[in-house]
């Protein structure tokens, strides 16, 4: 039976359960399609805290190196470290990681040199279609001359490289508590805040890829709920929290209230189009928040609006020259770092921003914070098409309604706007909706969950 590895093979990484659906063997024959398709003579790999990301990161390397490039070996790290080792060094990159993933499962996020994102149109199909064709017929030969491993550390580099972005040597001091998850964070916060005028209160920054204290997933509220409690026990200045491969961060202010994405995409817009002299354009995905491009134009930026995904976002911002970008899930993308995301950075503006001035956090992100969102809510539907239709019918020839399908159903007025978009993996549908007070809120969204589960 012909190998069909389209189950671990998705839009934009590899990912699935070791070793069940893939193991060393797979990763040695990724590592061979990668420099096959990239045409890399080096390359470099990292990996997080993962039980089995240490063998399937040596496989690859093993692969690469048959088909004659050399590897550098950059070890544990997070994913945004690994970019900066792919932007740093321009070589073409692989991190072993599946995020917020359980234990259970591992992944590869590839990119070219300069951290370009490698997905399905972009190499990551024809990458497949070799390793699927090896696992039938066996990799082939060796080359003559294989290439070189050798290790590397850029940790102190990447930090270094970060906090030139953003001055923190001038804040008042700060205490911050920040829940690793046991993620890739407990590893590279410690670094990259060295010498800066913070207070730090970790939490679970033990690597463990079995995740012993939580999920490392920030978005879902039952994983903060710890990080919220010791904000207020310390009368901390504020909260971070990062995903497993710690490329996402979530901020929680002094009260233990989350700060939406939205507003910290706005705060760091801000203060990026001020670096860059009021002038740049900032990337945004549909679901974001209007104070969003609001606040990009009152700091005479252009707000280009996106898809959801990283790969719109990253192709975006290569087409356009934008200096920032920002998606509701706590992802962040800055010129400064290759185009590619990092919620440390992102982190880092938050504490400058929160440091130079004499506010709490809560008062500061106010500004940004200006409309009310219900989140993402998912309705689990068998006929996607047929109930946006209905939904789309429900709303047509009111007055002052408009709509637009860039990505799923945006229905908008003055006062509130909605998106229902399906997912691409799972008979779901997701519903955001925000709009300029609660009571609104309220009865939009009750109105299309109840056509959306009719």
């Amino acid at each position: 039976m012909a190998a069909d590895l389209s189950n671990i093979v998705k839009a934009y990484d590899v990912r699935g359960v070791v070793p069940d659906e893939w193991d060393e063997r797979l990763a040695e024959l990724f590592g061979a399609a990668f420099v096959e398709v990239t045409g890399a003579d080096a390359i470099v790999v990292g990996h997080d805290m993962r039980p089995s990301s240490p063998g399937l990161s040596g496989a690859f390397a093993r692969g690469a190196t048959s088909r004659g490039a050399d590897v550098t070996l950059i070890g544990l790290c997070s994913t945004d470290q690994l970019y900066y080792a792919s932007g740093a060094l321009d070589l073409p990159g692989a991190m072993f990681t599946a995020s917020h993933n359980p234990a259970q499962y591992n992944g590869i996020k590839l990119c070219r040199a300069g951290a370009a994102p490698v997905g399905q149109d972009t190499g990551l199909a024809q990458i497949r279609e070799l390793a699927e064709r090896w696992s039938d017929e066996g990799a082939p030969e060796p080359v003559a001359q294989p290439g070189s491993i050798t290790e590397q550390d850029v940790l102190v580099g990447y930090a270094a490289h970060l906090r030139t972005l953003v001055d923190l040597t001038q804040i008042r001091p700060l205490k911050v508590v920040v829940d690793a998850g046991n993620g890739m964070g407990g590893h590279t916060v410690p670094t990259v805040f060295e010498g800066l005028p913070l207070e730090l209160v970790p939490m679970y920054f033990e690597l463990d890829g079995t995740f012993p204290n939580h999920e490392a997933n920030p978005l879902d509220p039952k994983n903060i709920v710890d990080l919220q409690a010791r904000v207020k026990a310390e009368g901390a200045d504020l909260g971070l929290a990062f995903d497993g491969d710690a490329d996402r961060c979530f901020v929680v202010d002094e009260r233990g209230e989350g700060v939406s994405p939205s507003a910290i995409t706005a705060l760091v817009a801000a203060r990026e189009l001020d670096r860059h002299g009021g002038k740049g354009t900032v990337i945004h995905n549909l679901i974001t928040s209007w104070s969003v491009p609001e606040v990009v134009r009152e700091h005479g930026g252009t707000p280009v609006r996106t898809r959801v995904g990283h790969s719109f976002i990253k192709q975006e911002m290569a087409a356009t020259g934008a200096i920032f970008g920002g998606e509701h899930s706590a992802h962040y993308y800055f010129k400064d770092f290759w185009n590619a995301d990092t919620g440390m950075l992102a982190a880092l503006h938050v504490l400058a921003a929160l440091g130079n001035q004499d506010g709490p956090l809560s008062a500061l992100v106010s500004s940004y914070d200006r409309y009310v969102g219900s989140g993402e809510i998912n309705s689990t539907v068998a006929d996607q098409a047929g109930r946006t239709a209905a939904v789309k019918a429900a709303y047509a020839g009111q007055e002052g309604v408009t709509f637009d399908e860039l990505d799923g159903l945006t229905v908008a007025t003055a006062d509130w706007w909605f998106n229902l978009r399906p997912s691409n993996t799972e008979p779901l549908l997701r519903l955001n909706v925000e709009a300029r007070d609660t009571t609104t809120l309220t009865r939009i969204r009750d109105e299309v969950l109840a056509l959306v589960r009719a």
